[in-house]
């Protein structure tokens, strides 16, 4: 068993305008924070794994081919791999929760 510290806790961006925090990785899933402020762009691409996000705090919309659905605290969402998406309408300060399965970049060739 382990306590995964500082999930879903918001961490302001450096350069750019989101922010990746790996907090755990084991080769068949990986869980991390991704941060974005209120009026920042989400920079991600589609990813190679399936993705779980659970809304920690923050509000905006996910864009995906399949439509728009707004996210607050406790939202979950599940975008499956390489299905391109991307928050949108960033309202207030973003952390999501972030779990890969397989680990992230696990599939990349």
């Amino acid at each position: 068993m382990r306590i995964i510290e500082g999930a879903g806790s918001y961490s302001q961006p450096g350069e750019g305008t989101s922010h990746w925090i790996e907090h755990l990785r084991v080769s068949d899933l990986s869980v991390g924070t991704y941060s974005i402020p209120a009026g920042g762009v989400d920079e991600q691409s589609p990813h190679t794994e399936d993705e779980v996000y659970v809304v920690a705090a923050g509000r905006a919309r996910l864009e995906s081919a399949d439509g728009a659905v707004e996210v607050r605290p406790g939202s979950v969402l599940y975008v499956p791999a390489g299905e391109s998406h991307r928050f949108v309408e960033v309202t207030a300060d973003l952390a999501v929760i972030v779990l890969f399965a397989p680990a992230e970049n696990s599939r990349d060739a």
